[in-house]
C-alpha cells in the first residue's frame, strides 16, 4: 500500500532534548546489552503509549525494563519529579521540565534519548530479534509517511479543526484535512488487514495511537457533525477495534488516566462531540492473561 500524506507540514511532537542512538557495536557508544537500559513511560501520553505498545509487542520485558510514571505529572511545568535527577545528571544546569518518554542508561545513570520515534525503532532493531518486524526491511518509507500522516493529518488536523477562538475557515479546512487522511488510510483498510502488508507493523501502532488520541480527547473540541464524520470510515474504526482487543494495545490503553491527563492540561472549550463517543474501547479490550 503506498501513501501520499497530505499537504500540511506542522506537527504536535515537542523537540527532543536528549537524542542518542542505541547502535549495534561498541563504538556507537551506546551499544545494545539487554537490561542496560531503562524506559520510563506515561501510557497516558501519546509518545508514551506507542513506545508501551512497541515494548510489549516485542517482547522487550526482560531485555529493557519500564518503570511507568503517572498520567499527570507532579512538577508545576508539566514534568515528572521521579525524572528530574536523570536530568540534572544529563545536562548541566538544565532548566526545562522532565518530561516523558524517556531512555535512560542504567551504567551511567544518564538519559540516552527523549525522542519516541528513535526510541521505538531502536527497541526494534536492537532488541527485536526474531520477534514482530515493527519495521520490514523495504517499507521504511511507507511507515514514515504514515507517522506524518498521523501526526499532522490527524493529530494536528484534530487539534486545529477544535481550536476555539480561530476562523471559521480555517477550522473547516483543518477538519477537510482529517476527513481527507482519515479517508485515505480507511481506504487502505478495506483491501487489506494492516496498513502494510498482512502483518502489524509500527505504522499500524502509529494510527491506533491517533485514533485513541481523536476519539478520547479530540473530539471533546469539535462539534457532533464533525464527529459523526470521523466516524463514518468503519474500516479505519474496525481496525482500531481489532487492535484494542490484542494484549500488547489493550493492557496499555488508560482511559481514566488520558482524561486525567487531558483535564490537567486542557485549555479549549467542551463542545458537542463531547458526547458522540466513537468507539466503546473499554468493551474491546483484552481481558489480562
Amino acid at each position: 500500500m503506498s501513501f501520499t500524506p497530505p499537504a500540511a507540514r506542522l506537527t504536535v511532537r515537542s523537540v527532543p532534548v536528549f537524542r542518542g542512538r542505541i547502535g549495534s557495536d561498541a563504538r556507537s557508544g551506546h551499544y545494545a546489552v539487554p537490561r542496560r537500559y531503562r524506559l520510563h513511560l506515561s501510557a497516558a501520553d501519546p509518545d508514551g503509549l506507542r513506545i508501551a505498545v512497541t515494548h510489549s509487542l516485542l517482547g522487550l520485558e526482560r531485555a529493557c525494563p519500564v518503570t511507568f510514571l503517572p498520567a499527570v505529572p507532579d512538577c508545576p511545568d508539566g514534568g515528572h519529579s521521579a525524572l528530574r535527577p536523570l536530568y540534572d545528571a544529563s545536562a548541566h544546569h538544565y532548566t526545562g521540565p522532565a518530561v516523558a518518554p524517556v531512555l535512560s542508561d542504567d551504567w551511567s545513570g544518564r538519559i540516552v534519548s527523549t525522542h519516541g520515534p528513535d526510541i521505538a525503532r531502536d527497541l526494534a532493531r536492537r532488541f527485536g530479534g526474531g520477534r514482530t518486524a515493527l519495521y520490514p526491511c523495504g517499507a521504511e518509507s511507507e511507515i514514515d509517511a504514515v507517522e506524518r500522516m498521523c501526526a499532522q493529518g490527524i493529530e494536528r488536523a484534530a487539534q486545529r479543526a477544535g481550536t476555539a477562538g480561530t476562523g471559521d475557515e480555517e477550522r473547516a479546512a483543518a477538519l477537510d484535512t482529517l476527513l481527507h487522511t482519515l479517508g485515505v488510510l480507511d481506504q487502505g483498510l478495506r483491501v487489506q488487514p494492516y496498513l502494510i502488508g498482512d502483518q502489524i507493523t509500527a505504522a499500524d501502532v502509529e494510527l491506533w495511537v491517533a485514533l485513541v488520541q481523536l476519539d478520547t480527547v479530540h473530539r471533546h473540541h469539535l462539534d457532533a457533525s464533525a464527529v459523526q464524520r470521523i466516524a463514518g470510515h468503519p474500516a479505519l474504526w474496525a481496525h482500531a477495534r481489532r487492535l484494542a482487543a490484542h494484549p500488547a494495545f489493550g493492557a496499555h490503553l488508560d482511559l481514566d488516566g488520558i482524561a486525567r491527563r487531558h483535564h490537567a492540561r486542557c485549555q479549549g472549550l467542551e463542545a458537542a462531540g463531547a458526547a458522540v463517543q466513537i468507539l466503546d474501547w473499554a468493551a474491546h479490550i483484552a481481558p489480562a492473561p
